[in-house]
């Protein structure tokens, strides 16, 4: 792609543009096990919006695809390379622009990484609440992409409920505000909104203005034991029944207790088989009353031990053993990643749903989940005959091992459709989740979806393939 290449070297200063394979190749995919990846032609590290606009209107005019990626911690694809396309990096654009105070909002370029944001809203005063698992790292770009949630959504909302507005390169290379700073605001369609969510299909987004909250109460944290995951799917049910919307409420297993233990020494997989964790923020008396609730549904449904942690020490180790799970298990092998989620009340059988289909394909599969809002993570292991490799811990794996885990992903997918939920509550379609929501959405649905694609990104250039692609 020569006349392409000589475009773009004269459209980005020669710092941004990267053609070394090696370094290239590094970019190619996020997390996603086993999801596909082509070769890129070349990747951009943009360093403005004016970078961006640059690169997209280079490649509308030459037909070149552009695949946007921040961080690459994606779990479903979503980043990963085409053959020939553009790489367009946006990690470091990773300023804080503004923080008001008085207006409650934060304006963000997309290389910012989650937890920065809320270190810097945290010195104001103020609070970020999605808090994806892996917000140490994952950057708010990508939060938007996908629209991730977190730990405390289940009360506070996902990354869609703080966007007010973004800054996009779209079309052919044209620059665009979508939103707006006020509170309130419906002047034309919600095309802000459109585009969280997205995952890079529709354009590009190069600065994201997101709301923020008051410093939170300090929060109290309720530890359940149980020896099935039903029965922590049970207690979910109940607390959810009672009327309860806790600051979060998760689930973590024997086989993510037993990973995190063998890596960082906590022990906890000692002591049960299922670990539930709730947390309530209200103040006073109505937060002692929500935590001793909780206490009481947990035994109900069938806890072993459930009490109030009067530890704060020992209650933040917890949820850092539920954060740590997934890099935890990566050590044993090829995790594949599900993120189905389904109405709270049919929790208890889609967990039972999991294990069967763990055992009749023969897989072992691990679940954390965000419990309280039906978002549920099993996670597939699949053991490797040789050693591990590549940034994202690629390796050798058995074939029969693959097929199998492929067959309980499918299975899970299905389940969940079944129960009335859906193929992804937060980590996104990309390649992996493609033949689900073809299952999920109506053809009709999947022709309004395209035809939003046709008008918003008439070259075809935008993350071609992912989310709507042919499975």
């Amino acid at each position: 792609m020569p006349e392409f290449l000589d475009a773009l070297r004269a459209a980005v200063p020669a710092a941004r543009l990267v053609t070394d394979p090696d370094v290239v190749a590094s970019y190619a995919h996020d997390e996603a096990e086993w999801a596909p990846h082509g070769t890129p032609a070349a990747l951009v590290r943009a360093g403005s919006t004016e970078d961006v606009r640059a690169v997209v209107a280079a490649c509308a005019e030459h037909g070149v695809p552009v695949v946007p990626r921040g961080a690459g911690t994606g779990l479903s694809g979503g980043a990963n390379a085409l053959d020939g396309c553009v790489l367009l990096s946006l990690e470091a654009m990773d300023e804080i622009v503004e923080i008001d105070a008085a207006e409650r909002l934060a304006v963000v370029q997309p290389g910012v990484v989650n937890d920065a944001l809320r270190l810097a809203a945290a010195e104001r005063g103020l609070w970020y609440p999605p808090d994806p698992a892996s917000s140490p790292w994952s950057t708010i770009g990508g939060n938007v992409a996908t629209n991730a949630g977190g730990l405390c959504c289940v009360k506070y909302g996902v990354t869609r409920d703080y966007v007010l507005a973004v800054q996009a390169v779209v079309g052919r290379g044209e620059v665009v505000r979508l939103g707006r700073r006020t509170a309130k605001g419906v002047a034309g369609y919600d095309l802000c909104g459109l585009m969280v969510g997205s995952e890079g299909t529709l354009g590009v987004i190069t600065e994201v203005t997101v709301r923020l909250r008051g410093a939170r109460a300090p929060e109290r944290t309720i530890v359940g034991y149980f020896d099935a995951l039903r029965d922590a799917g049970e207690a979910v049910s109940r607390v959810t029944a009672a009327g309860i919307v806790p600051s979060a409420l998760e689930l973590i297993d024997r086989h993510c207790l037993r990973a995190v233990d063998e890596w960082r020494n906590m022990g906890l997989s000692a002591d049960a088989n299922v670990l539930l964790l709730g947390r309530t923020d209200l103040p006073g008396e109505a937060g002692e009353a929500e935590a001793d609730a909780m206490v009481a549904l947990f035994k109900e449904a069938g806890a072993t031990w459930s009490a109030r942690s009067s530890d704060e020490a020992e209650a933040e180790a917890l949820f850092a053993a539920r954060r740590l799970a997934y890099p935890a298990l990566e050590r044993l092998g090829p995790v594949l990643t599900e993120d189905v989620c389904v109405p709270r009340a049919r929790v208890p059988e889609m967990l039972t749903r999991i294990e069967a289909a763990a055992s009749e394909t023969g897989t072992h599969i691990a679940n954390i989940a965000h419990a309280g809002d039906g978002n549920l993570h099993p996670l597939i292991i699949a053991p490797t005959t040789g050693g591990r490799s590549g940034s994202a811990g690629r390796g050798d794996t058995d074939d029969d091992a693959r097929v199998r885990a492929q067959r309980a992903f499918d299975r899970i997918v299905a389940d969940a459709i079944d129960l009335g939920g859906t193929v992804t509550g937060e980590h996104g379609v990309g390649l992996l989740k493609r033949r689900g929501l073809h299952a999920e959405l109506e053809p009709a649905v999947i022709a309004m979806h395209h035809a939003v694609k046709d008008a918003l990104d008439p070259a075809g250039i935008f993350n071609p393939g992912k989310v709507f692609g042919t499975p």
